[in-house]
């Protein structure tokens, strides 16, 4: 009898917002791939349509609105295509209002719950179009549910050389600015086994580094009594995931109110943790900071830099920073201004307060730093970051670094330092991608460095393209 054959179904995910709704993204992804679809780039060629979406800013909110609309027409020429929203439009209550907006939607999915996704699908009966699949991808599929791991897409496995894990999802903290506690729910710490065996499964499928991801996420398992803190975690991970081939594990985000200090020791003490801190400050003056319900003050901050400092050597220091938060005078600003320009920290995230339904600042303070003002001072903080950051990286001139390369990019390989600075350099001889390799640092700039392999012939410099992150 003649084998039957693999019909070929796909999906297509955008995914817009932070490190976590790529978590959420992969995840959905996962499932789909343990259904039989498959990735494709084409969102015009794929069965399933999915926007994983963020609101934290209303600009982000619009963009995400603006590409569901443009959906629409897709739906009413193509019926039987599907399409799901995603992420923090749909929040955890139920998503009546968006069903009434969008009744062209087939599937709304909580952050990080791909799972009505999964029975939309089944209920369709999509799994009987996927009875005969070639035997080798049949085997290694068999073989990753068995063990009850994270399916990356096809394309992504042996390639995907970074991946995010979440390990604390939403958050309980509650900033007056912060619309995540209303969307993404109360805050829930995964178990350390099953964390572990997703930083497995991605560590057998090629990846060499992992995020472990929290919107606090050094509050995990204050949610469970007598818990595992991050510090105990990440000593599990550091050796499940290292004995798989794991080179280097990061965390983010921090708050400054639950870094301890055996946590910046763990961090010290374990050789694939790498010496790379986030944590936000806001904003630098204590009026503001109050408004924010952040609960600490400026001095705070500046003594946990020290902290960070003194016990990782070599640590590189990010930050998040809101401008034109309700009420902030001239005055108010310098003080953020000031504390930027003393602490010299390698990343600072710069954005416009955007108020954002629910939250305390929206229902009861004014937003009265007009627009103009607000981009004054963002582009006053991010200059002024921009000196501090080439000054900074001028200290690598000459070094050699390890380098773990990510990918090619304009004909060089790219690559992070264990400080998370971008590198490129050349080299033709082998594929790079994957390695941690050692690599001479020639030039710096604020975003980017240049490098050759020891050793090797000096090669011209040309410009290389970097988006900058705001």
């Amino acid at each position: 009898m003649e084998r039957e054959r693999l019909v070929s179904k796909s999906y297509h995910i955008w995914t817009l917002g932070c490190q976590m709704n790529v978590a959420d993204s992969q995840r959905l992804a996962s499932e789909l791939e343990k259904m039989g679809y498959r990735a494709v780039e084409d969102p015009d060629s794929a069965d399933v349509l999915v926007i994983n979406t963020c609101v934290v800013r209303q600009s982000a909110e619009d963009k995400a609105v603006g590409r569901l609309q443009s959906l629409r027409p897709v739906k009413e020429k193509y019926p039987d295509k599907v399409i799901g929203l995603m992420g923090c439009m749909v929040g955890v209550r139920d998503p009546l209002p968006l069903r009434k907006r969008f009744p062209y939607v087939d599937v709304f999915m909580a952050p990080s719950q791909p799972e009505p996704m999964v029975r939309f699908l089944q209920d369709r009966g999509v799994e009987n179009d996927f009875k005969a699949v070639e035997d080798a991808e049949r085997a290694r599929r068999d073989a990753i549910q068995d063990e009850e791991i994270l399916v990356l897409p096809a394309h992504e496995r042996g390639t995907l050389i970074s991946a995010h894990v979440p390990v604390v999802y939403g958050c309980s903290h509650a900033c007056s600015f912060c619309i995540i506690p209303f969307r993404r729910g109360v805050e829930r710490s995964r178990s350390v086994g099953e964390i572990v065996a997703e930083v497995r499964s991605l560590a057998r499928q090629g990846v060499k580094e992992i995020t472990l991801l929290g919107q606090i996420v050094d509050r995990y398992g204050k949610d469970i009594p007598d818990g595992p803190d991050l510090s105990d975690l990440l000593r599990v991970v550091h050796d499940a995931g290292t004995a798989e081939g794991l080179e280097r594990i990061r965390f983010l985000t921090s708050h400054p109110n639950y870094m301890t200090d055996k946590l910046l020791d763990t961090v010290a003490e374990l050789p694939h943790v790498m010496p790379h801190i986030e944590v936000p400050v806001q904003a630098g003056d204590d009026e503001v900071l109050a408004r924010m319900k952040r609960g600490y003050t400026q001095a705070d901050y500046r003594r946990l830099i020290e902290r960070i400092r003194q016990r990782i050597p070599g640590v590189a220091i990010h930050t998040d920073i809101i401008v034109g938060f309700p009420g902030e005078t001239e005055a108010q600003f310098n003080e953020t201004y000031n504390l930027l320009r003393d602490l010299k920290l390698d990343k600072a995230h710069i954005a416009k307060y955007s108020p954002r339904p629910q939250t305390v600042s929206a229902r009861t303070m004014p937003d009265d730093v007009p627009e103009e003002e607000k981009e004054r001072r963002r582009k006053a903080l991010d200059d002024q970051q921009a000196e501090i950051v080439a000054e900074i990286n001028r200290r690598f001139l000459g070094q050699t670094v390890p380098v773990l390369v990510e990918d090619l990019h304009g004909g060089k390989w790219r690559g992070r330092t264990p400080q998370n600075k971008l590198v490129f350099f050349e080299d033709h001889s082998q594929d790079r991608r994957g390695q941690v390799v050692d690599v001479e640092i020639v030039w710096t700039g604020p975003w980017s460095m240049q490098g050759r392999l020891p050793g090797s012939a000096p090669i011209p410099l040309m410009p290389v393209e970097v988006e900058v992150e705001r």
